[in-house]
């Protein structure tokens, strides 16, 4: 009779309630800035301690900054990162906290979640499923983890997941769910943004909490690193996948919100799917203040983005970090009076202010006069300061110097080019001398096709459009200007046909197909690994389609030497695509 009154008291303690505080610390590291980063953390723990937070969640590698690439090769920067996990840990009192490191064991590397209670290391879950394509490298790094970590906590089961074994629909989770009959899943992450990523991680985040019946707790990274843009977008699931809290679009903050949890009836059955074992860990943090001391929540549900700003937010925070993580603060940018440089200046304003961006135009005798109009006009609508370099003596210095090696043949694309190279040359004088970096403003779809010269417009410090079509560069255009209720991007520039203006009378058409045909040519052969057949069967005409192929192709050695940029669709130039120089392959 005694044994059973206890299986009952039991049973209903396992039906109560429980509500914990769960604080997501959407934060934007620096990679190796361990002072920087520990600082951060600690100004989070702080924050979150006085709202009464019981869980706190950092992202995936918050202690190092993500992706540290071959830095993870360098010893000591392996030993600062566990320096700065063991600063840390006195700050926990109270408190239980989740944050992503480097683990070493022996010769091991393992991309891990430390668990850190009440001023103790308690445990560590071992990332279990290791990215390895697109922008992704882990496999060349770590080892990957074995057993997932379930935490028993005031009652509660709590699994402990780090970014992508959260996407495998059979990864630890689903051991977590099955077997160890887990109540919440945290999820720690560094999960980069692209065109249409945050629908699809939202998606796979209601997909998972209903198919773990669990609360899911999500934290991303926020911020830009080189050519990658982590978008935060950090979250809290009700076990149906309904938000419950959702946290801003590329900014950094502190999430809380309150889970009510009643714990799952525990089964004495272990599920034949799954026959990996579970380490657990218990935590028992002693609770400072009652519920009823804690500050009350406002509950934070966001309005999707508009798919304009969603990009052109991305195009400003990883401009933005771009020039912050690389100590640099004020930006210089060539004014062509074209489309292209008008969108990177409106980009570089919103992301530095005008008082740290400056236009400099360098006509030539071929430019026209509604060019340099153009471009005062944009300086002047954006109110940054522009400077005029004519640059007719230079171009005559440079054919005085070549006449004798050009003589007897016509002029063309040499002397077409040394144009866009004076310039180049202009603009890094002045980066050298002033300490300003230099914004080259080529488009995906003029890099994609090398409508662009090597040394030349390509030259700069870094490319905010290097992967955004021509016709979204129109669209985020106009986007601006009805975000302002004015021209800010003026009409003329919006409505002109677009031209390098390296000799008389050309035009982009006269050497591109038209940019909508040309940019739904590229989506398909870039982005989809499709051939020539697929563009033909798109719509392309023979003719586009062997010339868009043919184009891209040729120029990888083009791509290769040019700036870095930010990532914007799905599959961007760089670690997206990795190709040979020396290739004979068409098609």
């Amino acid at each position: 009779m005694a044994s059973s009154n206890k299986k009952n008291k039991r049973l209903i303690a396992d039906s109560q309630s429980v509500s914990i505080r769960v604080a997501i610390a959407q934060m934007n590291s620096t990679v190796g800035d361990f002072s920087g980063n520990f600082e951060k953390m600690r100004s989070f723990l702080k924050q979150a301690k006085k709202n009464r937070a019981d869980w706190v969640l950092f992202p995936e590698m918050a202690v190092t900054g993500y992706p540290p690439e071959d830095l993870l090769y360098k010893r000591k920067f392996i030993t600062e990162n566990k320096a700065v996990l063991t600063r840390l840990i006195p700050h926990t009192k109270g408190v239980a906290v989740v944050v992503g490191y480097v683990e070493q064991v022996g010769h091991k590397l393992y991309n891990s979640a430390a668990i850190l209670a009440d001023g103790k290391l308690r445990a560590h879950a071992r990332k279990m499923c290791l990215p390895n394509y697109g922008v992704f490298d882990e496999k060349r790094y770590f080892s990957e983890g074995d057993r997932p970590l379930k935490i028993q906590y005031n009652g509660i089961g709590i699994g402990i997941t780090l970014c992508e074994d959260i996407w495998d629909a059979n990864g630890p989770g689903r051991t977590l769910s099955e077997e160890g009959e887990v109540d919440l899943i945290f999820n720690i992450s560094s999960s980069p943004w692209h065109n249409g990523k945050v629908e699809a991680r939202n998606a796979m985040l209601k997909q998972r909490a209903r198919q773990y019946d669990a609360n899911i707790v999500y934290a991303n990274l926020v911020g830009g690193q080189d050519e990658l843009v982590f978008d935060g977008n950090s979250r809290v699931l009700s076990r149906r996948g309904k938000p419950q809290t959702e946290g801003p679009s590329f900014e950094e903050k502190l999430i809380c919100s309150d889970i009510e949890i009643t714990p799952k009836p525990k089964s004495s059955k272990t599920s034949a799917t799954d026959i990996r074992r579970i380490k657990n860990c218990k935590i028992a943090v002693p609770a400072c203040y009652k519920n009823s001391e804690k500050p009350e929540l406002i509950k934070e549900l966001r309005q999707k983005l508009d798919t304009w700003e969603e990009i052109y937010k991305a195009l400003v925070l990883g401009t933005r970090d771009y020039l912050a993580k690389n100590r640099f603060t004020q930006a210089v940018i060539g004014l062509s009076g074209g489309i292209d440089s008008a969108l990177t200046a409106a980009i570089a304003v919103d992301a530095l202010g005008a008082e740290n961006v400056i236009g400099v135009m360098m006509p030539s005798p071929w430019s026209s006069d509604h060019s340099v109009n153009d471009s005062k006009q944009l300086a002047e609508n954006l109110k940054i300061k522009v400077h005029c370099l004519a640059i007719k003596k230079a171009m005559q210095a440079y054919e005085k110097i070549l006449q004798g090696l050009f003589k007897g043949t016509e002029s063309g694309l040499a002397e077409e080019n040394l144009q866009a190279r004076i310039r180049g040359n202009l603009l890094m004088a002045l980066s050298n001398k002033m300490g300003w970096l230099v914004l080259s403003t080529g488009n995906k779809s003029e890099i994609s096709v090398g409508y662009c010269t090597l040394y030349g417009d390509m030259a700069g410090g870094f490319a905010p459009l290097k992967d955004v079509p021509k016709t979204w560069v129109y669209a985020l255009s106009h986007w601006i200007n009805r975000r302002d209720g004015q021209s800010t991007i003026p009409e003329n520039i919006l409505h002109k046909e677009p031209s390098a203006e390296l000799k008389p009378g050309q035009f982009d058409s006269d050497s591109l197909p038209p940019y909508d045909v040309l940019d739904r040519g590229l989506a398909l052969y870039v982005e989809n690994d499709g051939g020539i057949e697929s563009l033909i069967e798109a719509g392309l005409s023979p003719k586009d389609a062997e010339n868009i192929s043919r184009r891209v192709d040729q120029n990888e050695y083009k791509r290769r030497q040019g700036p870095p940029g930010i990532k914007i669709t799905p599959r961007a130039f760089g670690k997206d695509r990795r190709l040979p120089l020396s290739n004979r392959f068409q098609g």
